[in-house]
């Protein structure tokens, strides 16, 4: 009877670790709350949405700070606005009101459909300018100065808003007129140049890059596929005479390192301090530096 008693222990053991559910690793920003939701607009017969986060305390009569947006990546079909929740939420602690933007994604099938020349990333880029001009049109009552907006994002989303405000084309009819998409900075985090991006000259940053570029901050593993097409794009940059790109590498790293610990904390550093040197924030980051010992390299 003591044996059948082991076994019938053992057995309900081995039964309960059975059932335990796996312990799942959370997307990254998934445990971040989100910011307070605004849709700037509808594409597609959809609502396309932004995140905003504010600073502590901010009364949007009296403050006009500056802002800032960020766009996911996804290879221009996926991703979410959790990627930059993290970000959107820190940078908000340290002053800017921070907003992290959706927009329109084509299927595969919707893609098939597209005219001769034409990429599903045209309808991307189209959205991003509607949201940084949503962003500036309702400054009064976010409390942002529009004359001091940021902007970036990863991969996908950090080309998205390059093209957003560089090409002057890929307008929606319904956004306003008299609102433009400049921007006085970029935040980029391995943006995605592709390559082949002239086979469709509207999203081709090839195509519309100029030497009078805002300063900009662009962070690269060193081991990134897609750093060839940003490594074609700087070089033209710095063929024109373009001097405003600090351009920061992160030793043995891959594409999207930044998305998690301990690359994370460091690049948001990184990117805190060059919105320092820029007047667009003040003091020193609030986060601390890994003490594992990753450090980006600087490059020309």
């Amino acid at each position: 009877m003591k044996f059948i008693a082991i076994l019938l222990i053992a057995f309900c053991g081995l039964s309960f670790a059975a059932e335990k559910p796996a312990k799942k690793k959370s997307a990254m920003g998934a445990d971040t709350p989100p910011g307070k939701v605004y849709v700037y607009k509808e594409s597609a017969q959809k609502p396309r949405q932004m995140e905003i986060y504010f600073p502590p305390n901010h009364n949007p009569v009296k403050a006009k700070v500056p802002g800032m947006i960020l766009f996911h990546g996804g290879s221009w079909s996926g991703g979410s606005l959790k990627q930059f929740r993290i970000a959107c939420a820190y940078f908000a602690s340290r002053g800017l009101v921070c907003a992290t933007a959706e927009y329109q994604m084509l299927s595969k099938a919707d893609a098939a459909r597209l005219p001769a020349g034409a990429t599903k990333k045209r309808v991307c880029v189209t959205d991003a300018k509607s949201a940084i001009r949503w962003f500036k049109q309702n400054a009064g009552e976010l409390g942002i100065d529009p004359q001091r907006i940021i902007t970036g994002g990863g991969s996908a989303g950090g080309h998205i808003s390059a093209l957003a405000t560089m090409n002057p084309g890929l307008n929606d009819p319904a956004d306003p007129k008299d609102i433009d998409t400049r921007v006085v900075a970029y935040v980029w985090f391995n943006p995605a140049f592709a390559t082949d991006d002239h086979q469709d000259p509207e999203i081709d940053i090839l195509t519309h890059l100029k030497v009078d570029l805002p300063p900009a901050i662009a962070f690269f593993g060193d081991k990134d596929t897609w750093k060839k097409g940003w490594d074609t794009a700087h070089a033209k940059w710095k063929s024109l005479g373009t001097k405003t790109i600090d351009l920061q590498l992160a030793p043995g790293q891959s594409h999207s390192f930044f998305n998690s610990g301990p690359w994370q904390d460091v690049t948001l550093i990184a990117a805190d301090q060059f919105l320092v040197k820029h007047g667009l924030l003040t003091g020193q980051p609030t986060k601390t530096m890994p003490a594992t010992g990753e450090k980006l390299v600087p490059t020309p």
